[in-house]
C-alpha cells in the first residue's frame, strides 16, 4: 500500500508514524517550512514561544504513554492543573503539559525518520497513491476538491479564527500565575505566562484573542497588536510597553464532532475537529485513520 498524507501537523504525523511502523510506504507533504501545524512555536529574541496550542492534555492512555516517553527524554513536562479565571476564582482541571523547547519540538520528534517533504504545495487530491490522508481543517481540504462524501464532511466543520500575540516585556512585573481564561472579554480569550510555561522565567506572555477580534483583523493582524497589549496590561496590572509579535490563525478553534474521521474509502479527512478540540484529539484522529487503513489492507 502506498499512502500520501497531506499536512504535517500532529494528526498527519501520528497517522504517518503508525503506517510507517507497519511497513507501509508513506509520503508526508507539507506546504510550510516546518512541521507542526498549530502545534507551533516561533523563536523570538533567542527563545521559543508557543504561538498555536497553549498546552496539551494527556488523559487518553496511549497518548499519556507518549507524553511520559517525551518526559523521560526531557521533551515535555507536566506544567499546571490550575488556571486563573478572569473574572472569578482559579479553576482546577486536568494536568496541562508544556515543552521546554516549544510544542513544535514534539511534532519534530514525531516526524523523525518519516519521509516528510516541506514546502510542497498540494493543489488537488493526489492521484498517485492507494490512499490519501488530508490532515487539515475542512475548509483547507475543500480547496483540494475531494470527493462529494469527504467534501460534505469538510463543509460540516465550523471553525473560529484566533490571533496570537507574543508580548515580550523588559522584566517580569506581574504576580505568579500559569495561565488565565478570560471570560466575556471583547479582546482576550486566554493569557499564558510563557516564561513559566517554558520554565526559563522569561518576561514573556502569549495572549490569544477572541474570535470576534480576530475576524476584524484577519487581513492585517498587526493592527490588533496595540489593542491586545493594552488589554493584557489592564488585566494583569502591567504598565510597561511590550514588544509584540502577532500571528494569525484563520482556522484555530473547531466545533466538536463525534466521528474520528471522514472517508470515501480512498481519501480520508482527520484532525482535531473530530472530537473535543485538543492536541490529543488530532493525534488520536490520525492514528484512527492509520488503524482503519491497515485493517482494510488486510482484507
Amino acid at each position: 500500500m502506498n499512502v500520501v498524507v497531506v499536512g504535517a501537523g500532529i494528526a498527519g504525523l501520528a497517522c504517518a508514524r503508525e503506517l510507517t511502523a507497519a511497513g507501509v510506504r508513506v509520503r508526508v507533504l507539507e506546504r510550510g517550512r516546518v512541521v507542526g501545524g498549530r502545534l507551533a512555536s516561533e523563536r523570538h529574541h533567542g527563545r521559543w514561544a508557543d504561538i498555536g496550542a497553549a498546552y496539551f492534555v494527556a488523559d487518553d492512555p496511549d497518548f499519556a504513554a507518549l507524553a511520559e516517553r517525551w518526559r523521560s527524554r526531557g521533551l515535555a513536562r507536566p506544567w499546571t492543573d490550575t488556571f486563573a479565571v478572569h473574572p472569578g476564582s482559579p479553576a482546577a482541571g486536568p494536568m496541562r503539559w508544556a515543552a521546554p523547547g516549544g510544542l513544535r519540538s514534539l511534532a519534530g520528534d514525531l516526524a523523525a525518520g518519516l519521509d516528510v517533504r516541506l514546502g510542497h504545495e498540494v493543489r488537488a487530491v493526489p492521484d498517485d497513491a492507494d490512499a490519501v490522508v488530508l490532515a487539515m481543517p475542512g475548509p483547507q481540504a475543500l480547496l483540494l476538491r475531494p470527493s462529494a462524501a469527504v467534501a460534505e464532511a469538510a463543509r460540516r466543520q465550523r471553525w473560529q479564527p484566533v490571533l496570537a500575540a507574543v508580548l515580550a516585556y523588559p522584566e517580569r512585573v506581574w504576580g505568579d500565575f500559569h495561565g488565565a481564561f478570560v471570560n466575556d472579554h471583547p479582546v482576550l480569550a486566554t493569557v499564558c505566562d510563557d516564561g513559566d510555561r517554558r520554565g526559563d522565567r522569561a518576561p514573556v506572555l502569549v495572549a490569544h484573542s477572541t474570535p470576534g477580534l480576530a475576524r476584524d483583523h484577519l487581513d492585517v493582524p498587526d493592527a490588533a497588536a496595540a489593542v491586545i497589549a493594552r488589554a493584557t496590561g489592564e488585566l494583569l496590572g502591567i504598565a510597561a510597553e511590550p514588544r509584540v509579535h502577532m500571528h494569525r490563525w484563520t482556522h484555530a478553534q473547531p466545533a466538536a464532532t463525534d466521528a474520528p474521521y471522514a472517508t470515501d474509502g480512498r481519501v480520508w479527512l482527520c484532525g482535531d475537529a473530530f472530537g473535543r478540540p485538543r492536541v490529543q484529539t488530532a493525534w488520536a484522529s490520525g492514528r484512527a485513520v492509520a488503524a482503519a487503513l491497515l485493517q482494510s489492507s488486510e482484507r
